[in-house]
């Protein structure tokens, strides 16, 4: 069983990134820069945004924060995306989701320009993935393409069962995985809560991406032996043995699984330090699409 570190895998690619920024410097030419947009005080909301500041500090970026209070009018939310939209100097931006309640999350979404859009959510961007044309693809699905990639596991021919059709990873996921590309050219199928007899699709696939957001919902039984894990969930569950109260789970349970398979990524440290590391890869594209 090899272990798909995403921890380490992350580290790489921002070596890889802050060398590519040095270049950048070193010609004369624009430095990347990534804004963020954050309402509320969502504590989850605000720890990955101050990830993703950090980030950028390490790989020689250039970020902006802005930081807009919970009672924040979907007016006033547009009018900033237009801000940024229009400033030459910022490459790419995200929205942090989830939004408050009052602001239509596909307003938003819709109102980010595509070429800035390095989170990949724009009808415009998933348009063109699925079209297999150049587009800044979601990070999480890239960051699972990333990992496959790195660790040389065979796609090609293989049975990929994505389990989880959320715009975010599951459907994305299922496209990429059947496109002509290195880490692709499989045959997907994708399930989800209503699909029927799930165990007999999982004991059949050689590749299984669960997405799904339940804790430890892939267990040992539903998988054949020599299978390929990606786990993308992450929750957290109740545990008074910990000091902090709880334990990060993801949508597999590990202790019965990883035993059986050949590769498969860890909870925490698997596809989640991935995400931001693609997100960087995407502004380092945008800034370049530019020069």
């Amino acid at each position: 069983m090899i272990l798909l570190d995403g921890k380490k895998t992350s580290a790489d690619l921002k070596v890889e990134i802050a060398e590519s920024v040095k270049k950048l410097k070193t010609e004369g030419k624009k430095t990347p820069h990534l804004a963020a947009i954050l309402v509320g005080t969502d504590g989850a909301s605000m720890t990955y945004v101050n990830a993703k500041v950090k980030a950028c500090e390490l790989v020689g970026f250039n970020s902006t924060l802005i930081d807009l209070p919970e009672e924040t009018s979907e007016e006033t939310l547009l009018k900033e995306i237009q801000n940024l939209n229009n400033n030459n100097d910022i490459d790419g931006f995200i929205i942090q989701l989830p939004l408050p309640k009052h602001i239509n999350e596909q307003n938003v979404l819709m109102a980010v320009n595509p070429d800035k859009d390095v989170d990949g959510f724009h009808p415009t961007n998933v348009g063109k993935m699925t079209l297999d044309l150049p587009s800044f693809l979601p990070a999480t699905p890239f960051g699972i393409l990333e990992l496959l990639e790195r660790y040389n596991v065979e796609t090609s021919g293989k049975h990929v069962v994505v389990i989880g059709r959320s715009h975010i990873v599951g459907r994305p996921m299922s496209i990429l995985m059947s496109q002509k590309r290195p880490a692709g050219n499989a045959t997907v199928t994708v399930a989800h809560s209503r699909t029927k007899n799930l165990k007999e699709f999982t004991l059949q696939a050689d590749i299984i991406i669960a997405a799904l957001g339940i804790p430890e919902f892939l267990t040992g039984d539903m998988i054949k032996d020599g299978v390929t894990i990606i786990d993308v969930g992450i929750t957290r569950v109740e545990d008074a043995t910990k000091k902090r109260g709880y334990r990060l789970a993801g949508d597999v349970d590990f202790k019965s699984v990883s035993p059986k398979s050949a590769f498969i990524t860890p909870v925490p440290g698997g596809v989640g330090p991935m995400t931001i590391a693609m997100l960087l890869k995407n502004t380092l594209l945008a800034c370049e699409r530019k020069s």
